[in-house]
């Protein structure tokens, strides 16, 4: 009976009113009597008429509204309950993956406990300003506690540290669900001006819209430790304290089910990190507008954050780091020059500003000496070494990196003033470039002179050439020889040719150098210049077959460049101090692009003015050359000027007759080999022909050469005269003959 079809459409009749029904036996009769039933006149006749119905016994489903709303109740309380059991279950599931990685007597739980978080100092005698704190918490679930610490400016004689930190410092673990707002004062009126010299120097920092970015990552860093709230907020007080900066407050969160977050506000701005425990890894960054230098603090950040995890088969921490300047300082200090900047140049974009090289070692930060800063850094950049290669040269396995690390070291690069001199996988290339080509030109090189290369390696392949009577290197600044021989042993080691007599192991042992520690343009002027005719005999210098300039580049914003490149009296001096047959060699800096100013009119102005004074004081022949495998951003070029025609002519020498010449007058090595590792006569010439963008840079001038106009070609019967001893457009075509004696035609 209760599958009777007409049954079930009453039944959902009466479900459709809003009725919660149970099955029970009940009289047909009585049913329609109920008096919850709606009166159909003829209804139940016609039902029984129509469907056979018989007067009998039934189930009927009555609805109750109280008991289904409780049913729904019911249901909700088990699936919320149900909901929190596996929430809880996922949260020690996490907690027990962890526990697994961390060492067995110290657990999560341990770790989760609410600790009381050191608070804030300040530096002794240091002077901190007014200033006003706002905060405003936010319900976020995921954080298992929260700390804020304040910085104590209250009366010494609050001597309990504890005291100190109940009376001016929220150190409570609070609800992560509490939503509050609040704002107090932080200032002291304690503040004074005593200490003049901090004051100066932290108003010029906050006042300056501009200033410092460290970041940092490091992994391999032990779970315990980066699970700990209490001993990262004593690493990050212990970091600002050894920096001297001053923090005022920070703010601490211990998250679910691990990790912790840490910002700290810092009176010349901010610290903040946060960590992964189960990775080993923290990342930070440190951001301050004050005077003091963020570099110095690496060591105390790879010390203080980098904790080995437990155990021996643990790795050693790695850390990537990366600084950057921010803000604007041309403009708003006077006189303010990016070029006397050590961090806004080569140093701050190329070294520092790299984040992904994976070895970054400050040999020698910013040391200053009595004439500029000296940086030396060693890199391992994974675009050219991979770290796995490098660590798998030191170990003693036969493998071909173990037998060869000499091709898997870090880089080291020697930086001054900010930029780039010369590196370890760019010595040889720059080094024999700039020597090389102009002692095998000269027909027999006995003295020679170097200006500036106080890293001593342009002298090191000086002393190869066996003609070599003297060389004299002229450096002002001992200082960066000193650092040298002590972190670059290797530009000032000559133990290749040791063997021969008056060589040594050291080049500046060597009976041939001469090192002079003085002012090269003094030393030239006194000697050469037009003050030295007044010198007896016995005092003059002798002069010079060649005469190498290695020092700061063309285009530095830098006074003493400027005189270098274009004082008339000290260029002119330099063409005194050679012989007759005498080669000066330069290097000018970055070479020219197809689509660059004339030099005269862009950045290379003193190269310009460096090439028109030597013409003009009777050099013969100048000519421009480059090398692409210094290192340096760009191809690097040098000037070689031939005060002798015929000198010149040995410039255009075969291949085959530049090795003849280097096989009989460069020293061997003691297995008979070669000493050189780059030059050759190949190479040679490679040099011997400027470079098409040379030649387009030199029709770019003002003052265009007749010979760059559109229809001059060389040869014919309409002659115009080549008047400078500079003309790469000429020499491209007619390498071999005498500059100022050959015509152009005009058609």
């Amino acid at each position: 009976m209760c599958s009777h079809p007409t049954m079930f459409r009453r039944l959902s009749s009466r479900a459709s009113q809003g009725i919660v029904a149970f099955f029970s036996p009940v009289n047909a009769k009585e049913d329609f009597n109920h008096p919850s039933a709606p009166a159909v006149p003829g209804s139940r006749n016609k039902l029984m008429k129509s469907d056979g119905y018989q007067d009998s016994q039934h189930y009927t489903l009555y609805v109750n509204p109280i008991i289904l709303f409780g049913s729904f109740l019911c249901f909700v309380a088990i699936a919320f309950y149900a909901g929190f059991v596996v929430r809880i279950f996922m949260f020690s599931n996490s907690a027990t993956q962890l526990n697994g990685s961390f060492p067995q007597h110290l657990s999560v739980a341990e770790d989760l406990s609410v600790k009381q978080l050191p608070p804030p100092t300040v530096i002794p005698g240091k002077d901190v300003p007014p200033t006003t704190y706002t905060f405003k918490h936010f319900p976020v679930e995921g954080s298992r506690t929260s700390h804020d610490l304040h910085l104590d400016r209250s009366s010494d004689d609050l001597d309990d540290e504890q005291e100190r930190v109940d009376v001016y410092a929220s150190a409570s673990t609070e609800d992560v669900s509490e939503d509050s707002e609040d704002s107090s004062d932080d200032s002291s009126d304690d503040s004074s001006d005593d200490d003049e010299e901090t004051n100066n120097d932290l108003v010029e920092g906050l006042h300056l819209p501009a200033g410092q970015h460290l970041l940092v990552d490091i992994k391999n860093v032990d779970p315990i430790f980066l699970n700990s709230e209490e001993r990262l907020a004593e690493a990050m007080i212990q970091l600002v304290d050894e920096s001297k900066l001053t923090l005022l407050s920070y703010h601490c969160h211990g998250l679910v089910p691990v990790g912790v977050s840490c910002a700290g506000v810092l009176l010349e701005s901010h610290v903040a990190f946060h960590t992964w425990p189960t990775d080993g890894v923290i990342a930070m960054d440190l951001f301050t507008c004050g005077s003091g230098k963020l570099i110095p603090t690496l060591p105390s950040i790879q010390q203080l954050f980098g904790v080995k995890a437990a155990g021996e088969d643990a790795d050693d921490p790695m850390m990537l780091w990366s600084h950057k300047l921010r803000g604007f300082r041309e403009g708003f200090v006077p006189g303010y020059s990016f070029d006397l900047n050590p961090l806004d140049s080569d140093l701050g974009a190329e070294i520092l500003g790299s984040h992904d090289v994976d070895i970054k070692n400050p040999i020698v930060s910013a040391s200053e000496t009595d004439y500029q800063t000296v940086d030396i850094y060693e890199i391992l950049d994974p675009a050219s070494r991979k770290l796995s290669d490098y660590y798998k040269s030191l170990e003693n396995d036969g493998s071909y990196e173990s037998l060869h690390p000499e091709f898997y070291a870090p880089d080291l690069i020697l930086l001054l003033d900010g930029r780039i001199q010369s590196s370890l996988y760019g010595d040889a290339p720059y080094h024999e470039s700039i020597v090389h080509p102009a002692m095998i030109t000269h027909p027999n090189p006995k003295r020679v002179a170097v200006i500036g290369g106080g890293e001593g390696a342009t002298v090191r392949e000086i002393l190869k050439h066996s003609t070599l009577e003297k060389v004299v290197m002229i450096e002002i600044d001992e200082g960066v020889v000193n650092l040298s021989t002590k972190y670059l042993p290797g530009w000032q080691d000559c133990s290749s040719i040791a063997h021969h007599d008056g060589c040594a192991e050291w080049c500046f042992d060597d009976e041939r150098a001469d090192l002079r520690v003085e002012d090269a343009l003094a030393y030239f002027n006194d000697n050469f210049g037009s003050s030295s005719r007044f010198k007896s005999s016995a005092e003059h210098e002798a002069q010079f077959d060649v005469v190498i300039m290695d020092c700061l580049d063309p285009n530095d914003d830098h006074p003493f460049a400027k005189v270098l490149y274009t004082d008339d009296g000290y260029i002119s001096s330099l063409y005194g101090a050679l012989t007759d047959d005498g080669i000066l060699v330069v290097q000018v800096g970055e070479a020219a692009g197809i689509d660059d100013a004339a030099d005269e009119n862009g950045s290379f102005e003193n190269r310009s003015t460096m090439i028109k004074m030597l013409d003009a004081i009777g050099f013969k022949s100048i000519h421009i050359y480059e090398e692409s495998h210094c290192q340096f951003d760009a191809p690097w070029t040098t000037l070689i000027a031939f005060k002798d025609v015929e000198t010149r002519k040995r410039w255009y020498r075969s291949p085959a007759a530049v090795e003849l010449d280097l096989s009989r007058r460069i020293l061997p090595t003691k297995d008979g080999k070669t000493s050189l590792r780059y030059f050759d006569g190949a190479t040679m010439k490679s040099y011997q022909m400027p470079a098409r963008a040379f030649e387009d840079q030199y029709c770019h001038q003002q003052d265009k050469p007749e010979e760059c106009a559109d229809k001059v070609r060389f040869g014919g019967d309409d002659k115009v005269s080549v008047s400078s001893a500079y003309n790469p457009l000429f020499e491209r075509r007619f390498a071999d003959a005498k500059p100022k004696q050959v015509s152009v035609s005009v058609l």
